[in-house]
């Protein structure tokens, strides 16, 4: 599966919530309310998600090996980093 388009849904400035993503594969499968989150260390990215009977959050989606997380997890936050530096230069304009 390729990426073949991310749309940075929301920046959200302030908490540890930084944005909300969605992200289209091969141009059929799209994938909604990717959250982009600022962790102790670093950004990260958090699969949709719904909390189950016993109160537990359990991802809706998920990509099954790391290998394939990562390549994910790197071009969300490109393209939410691409987003908040237009953001900013479209403020300072």
């Amino acid at each position: 599966m390729t990426i073949t388009d991310i749309k940075v849904r929301k920046l959200i400035p302030n908490g540890r919530l930084k944005g909300v993503i969605s992200v289209t594969f091969d141009g059929a499968f799209a994938v909604h309310d990717i959250k982009v989150v600022q962790g102790d260390e670093r950004l990260f990215v958090a699969m949709p998600s719904r909390r189950d009977t016993s109160g537990v959050f359990r991802d809706i989606v998920h990509p099954i090996s790391s290998e394939v997380r990562k390549d994910i997890e790197d071009k969300i936050l490109k393209a939410y980093e691409e987003e908040c530096e237009r953001q900013e230069h479209n403020i300072e304009s």
